[in-house]
């Protein structure tokens, strides 16, 4: 049997074989769609069924005007939803402002009256500490209180001699007493008696008195002050030259020493009372009188 060529034997294949394939794609699709048709046709498809496509297409538009009316209607109603919602959060952020600004105006009324309270506080905290001190100075020169620090301590006695002038009295002591307040004396006391405004020095019969309290020779002094100036001060002063002067003239005894510390009791109770009050001049010098602490 003879051998057949590459040719005959394609040439035995269908077409949708040999044919190429963009040829066989092109009349196929072509030829299936006119089989379609021409099968329609037979089946008796023309008529008022022929028009379908315009019912088809007046029923697509009316639908897709129907979606277009409903989405405007929708953005409109979602649009005014929106601007409702914008305006009600503009007006919520201009509320809280107004609230914010009438806070921060409330904040500095409060910060000023703080900056006053406090500028009225330091005031009366320094009034205070002053006043505070004064009430010091003179709860120590009037005696209210008990005190400590440094001073001198004196001691005087009567003259070996017998003689009568040579006899320490009250005056003497006054005298005493007068020039250590002179010298800058904050507190003294006599034989343990705190001197006050309201002490007195005087003789009782034989005895001399302090605060009503009989005391006795040898008589101790002691004068709270600055230890450094308080002799020196003494003996420049009037009434402590004229005691000095008394005891050489008589031969009393009589010491004065300087001391780190010395304690003074408070004034008798009695004497811590306010019985009467002469208004004066602040700042008016005077002489005390004899026994009587400075003011």
């Amino acid at each position: 049997m003879p051998e057949r060529t590459p040719s005959e034997e394609r040439a035995d294949l269908p077409a949708r074989i040999t044919m190429p394939l963009l040829t066989l794609i092109t009349q196929q699709s072509l030829d299936e769609d006119y089989r379609q048709a021409a099968e329609r046709r037979k089946a008796g498809l023309t008529g008022p069924r022929a028009g379908r496509p315009w019912v088809t297409a007046a029923v697509v538009v009316a639908v897709f005007g129907i979606l277009v009316s409903t989405a405007a209607v929708q953005t409109s109603r979602n649009a005014d939803v929106d601007d409702a919602g914008r305006a009600t959060l503009i007006q919520g952020i201009e509320n809280q402002r107004d609230r914010v600004a009438r806070q921060q105006d409330r904040i500095a009324r409060l910060r000023s009256r703080n900056s006053s309270a406090s500028d009225r506080l330091t005031s009366l905290t320094t009034s205070g500490e002053a006043v505070e001190a004064r009430l010091r100075r003179l709860q120590v020169a009037t005696g209210f209180v008990p005190v400590e620090g440094e001073g001198v301590r004196v001691t005087v006695d009567d003259a070996d001699t017998g003689d009568t002038n040579g006899i320490v009295r009250d005056n003497d002591l006054a005298l005493l007493v007068n020039g250590l307040w002179s010298a800058g004396a904050e507190a003294i006391s006599v034989n343990g008696q705190r001197l006050t405004v309201m002490s007195s020095i005087r003789t009782s019969g034989r005895a001399i008195e302090v605060n009503s309290v009989g005391i006795a020779p040898p008589y101790t002094v002691l004068a709270i002050g600055d230890r450094g100036s308080l002799q020196a001060n003494f003996f420049d002063t009037t009434s402590g030259l004229a005691f000095d002067g008394l005891t050489r003239r008589y031969g009393m005894p009589f010491d004065m020493d300087n001391e780190d510390q010395i304690s003074l009791p408070s004034a008798p109770n009695q004497l811590l009372q306010l019985r009467s009050v002469r208004a004066g001049v602040e700042g008016e010098d005077h002489e005390p009188a004899p026994g009587e602490a400075p003011e």
